[in-house]
């Protein structure tokens, strides 16, 4: 995990993080969390993977470093059983302490946990640019080929196995229907290209399949 905690501490040097000994141990403290083991799709190739599309279009941001510690810190906090937007608000309110303990500028501390609330319900403004870089970034994995969108379905119901059948198609139904209402998945020209169609196709086909 060399590789993932030099990009952590690049991202937080050029948002303007002094370089420490606990800039480190805040993204070690951060791996810990997405290596959780009742994670199964929220963990840390979860995380590379968001690294990877917010790399692949940074030119496309405004704060491109705020958002790959916005893709760190979005999933910090995941616990199945949180109900509503616990985990992105607790998620927002880790980002600020540890962000803040490790010495990034206070208004770079709140525009991460401005970024990583937008993953609540991924509605972003028009002209936020940082905002759907890290969107898109989140959802890319909507668009993937069909065999790796269901490996992704069957790892968020392995995350969920406490919750009984109806129970969880009731909830995940609800999850795709609003993903389905959203005015578009994508913000950034280049994904809403490639992307969006396939997007809607895997979601439309989880929800014949739900509902079956």
């Amino acid at each position: 995990m060399g590789d993932l905690i030099q990009r952590w501490r690049a991202a937080a040097r050029g948002a303007g993080a002094p370089d420490t000994a606990e800039l480190t141990a805040a993204g070690d403290r951060l791996l810990a969390r997405w290596r959780e083991p009742h994670r199964h799709y929220h963990t840390v190739g979860h995380l590379s993977a968001v690294l990877d599309v917010v790399d692949r279009y940074a030119d496309h941001a405004g704060h491109p470093d705020l958002v790959r510690l916005a893709a760190w810190c979005h999933d910090a906090v995941y616990d199945p059983r949180a109900p509503g937007d616990t985990n992105e608000r607790d998620s927002a309110a880790l980002a600020g302490t540890l962000l803040t303990e490790v010495g990034l500028p206070s208004a770079a501390v709140a525009e991460v946990r401005r970024l990583v609330l937008l993953t609540a319900g991924h509605t972003v403004a028009a002209g936020d640019r940082d905002g759907a870089l890290l969107c898109d970034a989140d959802l890319a994995i909507l668009a993937a080929p069909p065999p790796e969108y269901d490996r992704y379905a069957a790892r968020i119901r392995r995350e969920y196995a406490h919750v009984p059948d109806p129970a969880f198609r009731a909830g995940r139904t609800r999850v795709l229907t609003a993903l389905l209402a959203l005015p578009t998945r994508y913000r950034l020209p280049e994904p809403a290209r490639h992307w969006e169609h396939r997007a809607r196709a895997n979601l439309t086909r989880e929800l014949v399949i739900l509902r079956g």
